[in-house]
């Protein structure tokens, strides 16, 4: 696997995550190919086998390999990655400009031309910097953002769904039946039933 220039080596991911390093929470996400799930590097659960593990510099880019969030150390509420400011402003504009909603309506061509550049070269850089596409990086904002109300408010679906940034209550189910393979409403009472949680 190519690695994030801003992300530390696989051995320092990796000794991080055995010692559950809080100091690493948000610098990568730990995939698991055994169980499909990605984790931070604090998560209480079980430790895999290191042979089974995989890291990726953004939830949005281990999202984009195929693996779904944890629901017991819940990547939606890391801290900012760093790795996504990269070493170029440009990528910490677009990243702000998506976290405020810039693709939930609008097209990445709309996005590019409010930052100056082309929409090839903006993919060049979320590449390089963020190890996913700016449609996937907007994708995994919105369902982190729906996650953080299911869990905290007594809002409707529908209201979360519109909230979050999606533009339809069955894009808003589909996006979760797609990551975490459930509805949203099952998840909301999985976080009311800790026994049922699932870890890797």
């Amino acid at each position: 696997m190519r690695y994030h220039q801003a992300m530390p080596s696989f051995d320092v991911c990796n000794a991080a995550r055995l010692r559950r390093d809080p100091r690493y929470d948000g610098r990568f996400f730990t995939a698991v190919r055994t169980t499909g799930i990605y984790c931070r590097p604090v998560c209480p659960a079980k430790q895999p086998l290191t042979r089974n593990v995989v890291y990726y510099p953004t939830a949005a880019a281990a999202e984009a390999a195929g693996f779904r969030p944890c629901l017991r150390c819940r990547p939606e509420t890391a801290p900012f990655c760093p790795a996504w400011n990269g070493t170029r402003s440009t990528v910490a504009r677009a990243v702000k400009l998506i976290n405020e909603g810039a693709l939930d309506e609008d097209s990445v061509v709309s996005l590019a031309l409010r930052l100056g550049i082309s929409s090839r070269h903006l993919a060049r850089l979320f590449e390089r910097h963020v190890g996913a596409t700016p449609q996937q990086l907007a994708k995994t904002l919105r369902v982190q953002r729906a996650k953080r109300l299911l869990d905290a408010s007594d809002h409707t679906m529908t209201e979360i769904a519109f909230q979050a940034g999606f533009g339809s209550l069955r894009r808003f189910n589909a996006a979760f039946a797609e990551l975490y393979g459930r509805s949203p409403s099952s998840l909301r009472n999985t976080q009311k039933k800790p026994g049922l949680r699932s870890s890797p």
